[in-house]
């Protein structure tokens, strides 16, 4: 069998750190061998708590699982407070690869002695950790760059031990039930994306390149230049960029920076990532910020980025606006339309659970209101009810966190809300532009117009399978009620939205125009239409409204 070894090794250890249940739920039973003493008798296992075995394990498990540990910190939406602190501490260190070995890599890869393509290369490592080992060197024009070389023979040890997590994922979701409520098979594939992405430097220049983009002519932040003439998959060249570390308070005072004014610039380049360019640092722990003497902040490591794309954007604005109008149902419906889950969700044990984190926060002024706690309260119903969260947003929720936590080592009086509450304002606004909206309609009545073509040959298939097996089905007619009105109001939405969708799309056109430029039917057109758009809108609120009465 291939791997057995490996697979070996890995009950063992699982064994020795009692985690049996972890064994039978990998399917490793036959793997297990009983770790004796000199005596015959089974040693006695250190104590420690279930958090401190996990990350253990980790760490004996060898690089794959140390990089996965880190990437699995991440999902706070998964891993309880106290299992997400332990596998934080996981430390990506290596002990140094030879000189010999960097050289001869970079000779691979660059056709050149390294001491030869730069003027300068120093041959003690400034890092090692499991992937590669950096150096620092000087180019030919005087500028001093870093150098990350990866380890020979990484990508062969890491795909292997991604072909078992994969295998023991497939494993778990058959033979215990909480690994398939969480789709573990998709989370591994995940895993293995995010971590294939670190071994390829090409990627983490492109990263860095799209972050110096984004913030290009911006005073507050620097990110080091990609130098692609000695960077490839294996290699990259980065400028080296020089400063205290964001934790470093002495050298901070040193240099005459405001703490609290460093704060503020740190969360709002951050936010800015997120809400504003849609590409975001998914690890901005402290050792990840450089602040030159100018005050201005230097961003390093882009092996680990995260995207929001339109429809992330979207489930955050419909999140944000159902707390903003204090709606458990709202809530709820948010979560169970946001969350990942094989999962039945009972809605009304999970509004009833919105409820009560509503009346928790109820009448707190923003300033006395820690994000992280929100946060925390939210994870916490949302692993109650199975749910995950998508990658892209689980990693938002963790910078957001990380970010608060950076905040307030700088300033006691920190307060993430306040800044990030101009940012949730303006996602939600812009969900709910005419314009957008418009889109979002349109783009339903091609998904209707396109279930009307395959509708018949669906139901063509299912009726022949219906005459050839049959089947019995048992239905209340109290059951057919709600249904019937849930069809009744869908129809009624999707007429009136496509109406709506083309008087919008119409105003906007003509209201972009210069209104001295309007011709008089033109003008005529936006008043009636206004008129129009304003009795649908009333139109809507009083079948609601009544709706409501007849229930």
């Amino acid at each position: 069998m291939r791997h057995q070894d490996r697979y070996l090794q890995i009950s063992r250890i699982l064994s020795r750190h009692g985690l049996g249940y972890f064994i039978d739920a990998l399917g490793l039973e036959r793997w297990v061998r009983t770790d004796w003493d000199l005596f015959g008798r089974p040693r006695e296992r250190e104590r420690h708590t279930r958090a401190e075995h996990v990350r253990l394990v980790m760490e004996e498990l060898g690089p794959t699982a140390v990089k996965i540990g880190q990437i699995l910190s991440t999902r706070p939406d998964l891993l309880s407070p106290a299992f997400q602190r332990e596998l934080e501490r996981l430390q990506d260190s290596a002990s140094p690869v030879p000189w010999e070995v960097v050289r001869n890599a970079v000779e691979e890869e660059l056709g050149g002695d390294p001491e030869e393509l730069f003027v300068h290369f120093n041959r003690e490592p400034l890092a090692s950790a499991s992937i590669g080992q950096a150096h620092t060197a000087v180019r030919e024009d005087g500028t001093r760059v870093v150098v990350k070389v990866r380890r020979p023979g990484v990508v062969e040890e890491v795909e292997g031990d991604l072909e078992i997590l994969r295998t023991l994922a497939v494993q778990a979701s058959r033979r215990w039930s909480v690994a398939a409520d969480y789709d573990v098979v998709g989370l591994a594939t995940d895993f293995a994306d995010t971590l294939r992405a670190e071994l390829d430097y090409l990627s983490e220049g492109h990263n860095a390149e799209r972050f110096a983009r984004n913030f290009h002519g911006d005073p507050d932040i620097r990110i080091p230049r990609v130098f692609w003439d000695t960077t490839t998959s294996r290699v990259i060249t980065l400028e080296r960029l020089h400063g205290v570390k964001i934790s470093d308070g002495a050298g901070l005072a040193e240099h005459g920076i405001d703490r609290s004014a460093l704060a503020a610039r740190a969360t709002r380049l951050l936010a800015d990532m997120v809400f504003e360019h849609g590409f975001f640092h998914a690890d901005p722990h402290p050792g990840n910020f450089l602040i030159e003497p100018s005050g201005r902040i230097g961003l390093l490591d882009y092996g680990m980025v995260g995207e929001v794309d339109e429809r992330s954007r979207e489930h955050l604005a419909m999140l944000l606006a159902a707390f903003d109008r204090r709606d458990p149902a709202r809530i709820a419906a948010a979560f169970a339309t946001i969350g990942v889950t094989e999962h039945r969700v009972d809605r009304v044990r999970l509004t009833t659970d919105c409820a009560h984190l509503l009346r928790t926060y109820e009448g707190l002024p923003l300033g006395r209101i820690k994000v992280g706690d929100i946060v925390r309260d939210v994870l916490e119903i949302l692993r109650r009810h199975h749910l995950a969260l998508p990658r892209n947003l689980a990693l938002v929720v963790k910078m957001i966190v990380m970010t608060e936590g950076l905040g307030a080592s700088l300033d006691p009086d920190f307060q993430l809300g306040r800044i990030l509450g101009p940012y949730a304002r303006r996602l939600v606004a812009r969900h709910f532009d005419p314009l957008v909206l418009a889109k979002r309609v349109r783009q339903a009545g091609v998904d209707v117009a396109q279930l009307g073509v395959e509708l018949p040959g669906q139901l063509g298939r299912l009726l022949d399978v219906l005459d050839r097996d049959g089947v019995s089905v048992s239905l209340r007619t109290d059951e057919l009620d709600p249904l019937v009105a849930r069809l009744e109001r869908i129809g009624n939405r999707l007429v009136v939205g496509l109406v709506v969708s083309a008087g919008i799309e119409a105003l906007a056109t003509l209201g972009s125009t210069d209104p001295e430029r309007l011709k008089p039917h033109e003008t005529k057109v936006v008043a009636v239409g206004g008129a129009a758009l304003a009795a649908l809108t009333g139109y809507l609120g009083w079948t609601a409204r009544g709706h409501r009465r007849r229930r």
